[in-house]
């Protein structure tokens, strides 16, 4: 997945699969509604538009199951 510069990017190192993609994805925009999620567990690169409050989409990713850094 490539950066994207109008996204805000979170690693997630415990992402491996499409399911967990899928689950992050999920997290993040039914909790922040209007964003767009793109999540990529080769990379382990979650990059969401739509919204740059780090603190709310950690708390997502957290709440979601999963250990978010910032990439």
């Amino acid at each position: 997945m490539e950066r994207d510069p109008n996204a805000l990017t979170l690693r997630v190192e415990d992402m491996t699969c499409g399911h967990c993609a899928g689950t992050i994805k999920n997290a993040i925009e039914t909790g922040l509604p209007g964003t767009q999620v793109e999540a990529d567990p080769t990379s382990k690169l979650v990059s969401v538009r739509g919204s740059r409050d780090l603190a709310s989409i950690s708390a997502l990713v957290t709440k979601a199951g999963y250990t978010p850094v910032a990439a």
